[in-house]
């Protein structure tokens, strides 16, 4: 019987802790490397009788300190908004994640408390699995060598894990997948990550240009800092019933309709439209068509629009849904 997830915005109650198989890290877009790693916990868990647990941050301890120290530039990008990672690592059947809030008081736990507090008294961890370079605690003091000798004395077995390459012997990781998003490299980041990128979230009211010109769209916000690169993409909307729907969609700040817009993915269905307000959408992108782009006027804008969709349907024509 699978096992129910629990999911806890710090260490769960005591009366709901259990030992567990754990592993520690963002998991920005559970890619193949993530998917290796949770693997191993699930065959550790399976094995002693623990539950397979993630320990994760929000936000990335980067960009914690890159707001802190007002360095915007240096936070990463984010390949997952949280609700995707989740879904993610709920798929790789983890019982049980753990967010932890990274602010000021985590990043001056030191080393000792986050073994102590965290792993031993909160978590109750038998097994842990973390890189081979794994950092921890104030400063980032703490290192695998300290987690083994607490290990010794506290009860828990570690074990590190080597990145994880593909088949030519690449590195698997965020930062690859970030890159590939990055320039629009759909094919490189869907090797990485193993599926096609994709963006889930409710549908909200737009500003109804779209519907205007004669293309109608679901608006999804984005997660501030988006690895994608802004631009017009085929894609493929699951949610609004048993078959996913083919579609055109932007992904971007609409330069032309607005000086200063957040990053919106508006997604223009090509079979038709769909009553979605509300509702729970995930887009999956497939191709990209071009880079976003800033028109003179909404009738050039329009016709570009129009060429988009052309472009999406002969995509759809030559490799299906």
């Amino acid at each position: 019987m699978k096992t129910l997830l629990q999911l806890y915005r710090s260490v769960p109650p005591p009366a709901r802790r259990s030992p567990c198989a754990l592993t520690i890290g963002n998991f920005d877009g559970v890619h193949r490397g993530h998917q290796a790693i949770l693997a191993r916990v699930r065959q550790a868990a399976r094995e002693r009788g623990l539950l397979p647990s993630v320990l994760t941050f929000e936000p990335h301890p980067r960009e914690y300190f890159a707001t802190l120290n007002q360095r915007p530039e240096l936070a990463p990008t984010r390949i997952s908004g949280l609700r995707d990672k989740l879904e993610a690592l709920a798929s790789q059947d983890m019982a049980q994640i753990i967010i932890e809030r990274f602010n000021a008081r985590f990043a001056d736990m030191s080393a000792n408390a986050f073994i102590e507090e965290l792993l031993v008294g909160g978590l109750q961890t038998r097994w842990l699995l973390v890189g081979e370079d794994f950092r921890f605690g104030r400063k980032r003091s703490g290192d695998v060598d300290l987690l083994r000798e607490a290990g010794m004395v506290h009860g828990f077995e570690v074990q590190t894990i080597a990145d994880v390459t593909d088949r030519l012997g690449h590195r698997v990781s965020s930062s690859e997948v970030r890159t590939a998003l990055a320039v629009g490299d759909l094919d490189r980041a869907e090797h990485l990550l193993g599926r096609p990128f994709q963006i889930s979230g409710h549908v909200i009211h737009g500003q109804k240009l779209g519907r205007t010109l004669g293309f109608p769209t679901l608006n999804l916000r984005v997660a501030p800092r988006c690895a994608a690169r802004s631009g017009i993409y085929v894609v493929r909307v699951h949610g609004l019933g048993e078959q996913p729907r083919p579609a055109v969609a932007s992904l971007g700040v609409r330069p032309t309709v607005e000086d200063h817009g957040r990053v919106l993915l508006e997604s223009h269905l090509l079979d038709g439209p769909a009553d979605a307000y509300g509702k729970l959408i995930r887009v999956e992108f497939l191709h990209k068509l071009r880079d976003e782009e800033k028109f003179p006027d909404l009738p050039s804008l329009t016709a570009a629009i129009a060429d988009d969709a052309q472009n999406a349907r002969a995509y759809f024509a030559v490799h299906g849904l």
